[in-house]
């Protein structure tokens, strides 16, 4: 087993990169997790695990780790490595998979994520999908998927389902293959309740936390629904519209 004591260790350094920066996360084709609670996860769902940084064998979880790299860092250099405040002491880095569809996706319930910038928001959607049963597709625009607080906000869920990055063009393509009608949260003319909505198979697409739903995702959508809810209130936090949404299909 290895030691690391120095916070200059290129190890390090690559594992500070993979938690600050997307493009290197994708030129690499790595992510950085944080906490024994989602290596935990990791190991159950067999994600591909690379490099364990870990302060002491307390902190880690029981866990096969043949072909895995295992280091023991100070605490200096877990705090320096870690995207958490307060570091739990575990960060560990792992394999993307492909987010890219392999055809037609199979009848089902989807939520499309339109502009969806704030890593929490998407990270708790993704968590909300893996508990009703339904698959999330983010288009070009949205927070990044395996931003350290994306994944520390799925709690899992990367490692549990399945989530896909597409342009707007091939979610459309895809879904109309699938004969699988795309609706958006959103007020038009032929809005209709959500309630009365037939959610067992479709997509429904949720806007941005200040915009809603761009124009041009709008006009490939065959209707819009609505939440109902008090006149008081204007709209709802993204995830939350998220949930409300994603409740409606699984309970009916």
């Amino acid at each position: 087993m290895e030691s690391i004591t120095s916070r200059q260790n290129p190890l390090c350094t690559h594992f500070r990169k993979l938690a600050s920066s997307r493009a290197y996360r994708e030129e690499c084709g790595e992510f950085l997790c944080d906490s024994p609670k989602l290596l935990d996860e990791a190991a159950l769902w067999a994600a591909h695990i690379h490099t364990v940084l870990f302060t002491g064998p307390d902190k880690l979880p029981e866990f096969d780790t043949t072909g895995i790299r295992m280091v023991q860092v100070s605490e200096s250099v877990m705090k320096a490595v870690s995207p958490m405040e307060t570091p739990q002491g575990v960060v560990f880095s792992c394999g993307m998979y492909n987010d890219t569809p392999m055809g037609p996706p199979p009848k089902g319930r989807y939520l499309v994520l339109d502009g969806v910038q704030d890593p929490g928001n998407v990270g708790t959607i993704l968590r909300t999908a893996n508990a009703f049963g339904a698959t999330v597709i983010l288009l070009p625009g949205c927070a990044d998927l395996y931003n350290p607080k994306t994944l520390r906000s799925a709690m899992g869920a990367h490692f549990r389902d399945v989530q896909w990055r597409c342009t707007l063009d091939e979610t459309a393509s895809l879904l109309q293959q699938a004969n699988i009608p795309l609706y958006a949260t959103a007020l038009r003319a032929d809005t209709e309740d959500l309630r009365s909505a037939d959610l067992s198979n479709a997509a429904v697409v949720i806007g941005s936390e200040g915009r809603g739903v761009s124009p041009p995702v709008l006009e490939r959508c065959e209707k819009t629904l609505k939440i109902p809810m008090s006149p008081h209130c204007e709209s709802l936090n993204a995830a939350v519209a998220a949930a409300v949404v994603l409740w409606e299909g699984y309970r009916g």
